[in-house]
């Protein structure tokens, strides 16, 4: 599955009937103006602040390979890629770009790309083999030596406890709709802020909340494949418990530690000025960009559904809302493309036939049933390979909006890329002429800069991905990376992108014709 068939899977919750519980007395969040034209600053350059951190990152699964090293239990992304039929060519994560031997290779490339910022994470089940109990100590001391080169380069390690490698042991008793997954969640946190904490200061929880709940449970796109509606929304409330818990249990251990989030979002315009789609585009922001926002900062549960929020299926128990509301440090969020929007309520209404039975995997998005939400990603901007619309102004209407909402909190762009097949054996020489992927980094850090001058207090960009590589169900398909890698024997090349944005990086200037 390529990004675009990733993203629009993501656009839908999946069926379900919506059950009355207690009522929510959020108002809903402002929805971003309708669609203008893609924009970037006037001509010339642009100054980042003073202290911006350029950075890069990567996951775990699809970088680290090693996947049975030195006592790693099996995780879920394990036993789904070992399932025939499941990944396009066969492909696993068993050896990926083999970061878990070769990362000094990839942080000398990071120090000569003058990056300041790596964003990276943890694989849960090598630290905890089972997901619970006593911590491997031969994984704590590969992530030691590995944040250890890191700050020897100069390097600020930016620490992601979850990119979707769950243990399959956890798995089988019950996976994240299990309750019980908030509390081994916050003492596998507890294990690293220990062990790490002395050294690694920024920490985001999870990569991307909505997508690995939904995904997994509520579409079974992903791993562990579940398709039941009930059990999406069991599971995302477990991660907002999960999410609270770890917050608590990094500054318990940590009095360094910093702790914010790593949310995918996409700004959502309503396809037409009418009532219905504003109203339709404020649930979609709801539900898709602050579902774990909200309750973090608030400890409820936005205004997502048509009707009440299904607190009795979401397994939803007085106190909760102390456990999810936190105080976090600074907010992150990816940025790759935009959504239009429009009401779906008459795809519902009795005798409509509406279903999200229908929906295929070939399909740009969707209605939900619960939000009665129709989302689509355009493509009046130019595609990536991938089939992503490239959206500049995106950035900036979505930056700006969770200021807003927000009261300007310090903000990180977590994540965001694009996916172009260019290898050095397109031309001559051994490069990686990339133009296209400077392009988009160039129109879109224009947008970012014009959203800091206008008052977001935006700290650090982290480009995807430091390195091509596991693209989860579109295996080794897709390329991502500034830096090319040759799987067959792990040769590592800069692209021309990761060489313009290393002099960005070193400039801290963005030269809009450069």
């Amino acid at each position: 599955m390529n990004r675009r068939r990733f993203l629009a899977h993501s656009l839908a919750l999946g069926g379900g009937s919506l059950l009355t519980g207690a009522s929510s007395s959020l108002s809903q969040p402002s929805a971003p103006k309708p669609v203008n034209p893609p924009q970037t600053s006037s001509a010339g350059s642009s100054h980042f602040p003073d202290g911006f951190l350029w950075g890069l990152a990567t996951a775990s699964y699809q970088v680290e390979g090693a996947w049975n090293e030195d006592g790693k239990g099996e995780s879920i992304w394990d036993r789904f890629t070992h399932t025939v039929g499941k990944i396009k060519g066969g492909a696993t994560g068993d050896i990926a770009c083999d970061q878990y031997h070769l990362y000094p290779q990839d942080i000398a490339i990071l120090q000569r790309l003058n990056q300041k910022s790596y964003r990276f994470s943890i694989s849960w089940p090598r630290i905890q083999p089972t997901g619970t109990g006593a911590a491997n100590q031969k994984g704590l001391d590969h992530y030691s030596k590995f944040v250890d080169t890191l700050l020897e380069a100069g390097i600020r390690p930016f620490c992601t406890l979850y990119h979707w490698d769950l243990s399959q042991a956890l798995e089988d008793r019950g996976g994240w709709p299990n309750r019980d997954l908030a509390g081994y969640f916050a003492d596998y946190a507890g294990i690293l802020a220990k062990n790490l904490g002395d050294r690694v200061t920024v920490w985001a929880p999870f990569n991307m909340p909505w997508s690995f709940t939904n995904l997994g449970y509520g579409t079974g796109i992903f791993p562990p494949g579940r398709a039941n509606y009930a059990d999406f929304l069991k599971a995302a409330h477990t991660v907002n418990l999960a999410q609270g818990e770890a917050f608590r249990a990094l500054k318990a251990a940590s009095s360094k530690a910093t702790v914010g989030s790593a949310y995918g979002m996409a700004p959502a315009y309503p396809k037409t000025a009418s009532e219905r789609d504003r109203a339709a585009t404020e649930r979609y922001h709801a539900m898709h960009n602050i579902y774990f926002l909200e309750t973090a900062v608030h400890g409820r549960y936005p205004k997502a559904f048509v009707g009440e929020t299904p607190y009795e299926t979401m397994g939803y128990r007085a106190g909760d809302d102390r456990i999810m509301k936190v105080p976090l440090d600074w907010i992150g969020f990816h940025y790759y493309t935009r959504r239009i929007v429009s009401d779906a309520g008459d795809a519902f209404r009795p005798g409509a036939g509406g279903s999200l039975a229908t929906e295929t995997a070939d399909t740009a998005g969707g209605a939900d049933r619960d939000t009665q939400t129709g989302a689509v990603m355009p493509t009046e901007g130019p595609l990536t390979d991938g089939g992503l619309e490239v959206w500049p102004r995106g950035i900036y209407d979505l930056v700006m909006q969770i200021s807003r909402e927000y009261n300007h909190p310090i903000i990180e762009i977590t994540e965001s890329g694009c996916g172009y097949l260019d290898s050095p054996y397109d031309k001559a020489g051994g490069r990686v002429p990339d133009t296209r992927r400077i392009s988009f980094f160039r129109d879109e850090l224009a947008e970012l800069a014009r959203a800091i001058a206008d008052g977001a207090k935006v700290r650090a960009f982290h480009a995807w991905s430091l390195v091509d590589n596991f693209e989860w169900a579109d295996g080794y398909t897709q390329r991502y990376g500034l830096t090319y890698v040759d799987y067959r024997d792990q040769k590592r090349t800069v692209k021309d992108s990761g060489l313009w944005y290393g002099k960005l990086a070193a400039s801290n200037r963005l030269d809009h014709d450069s």
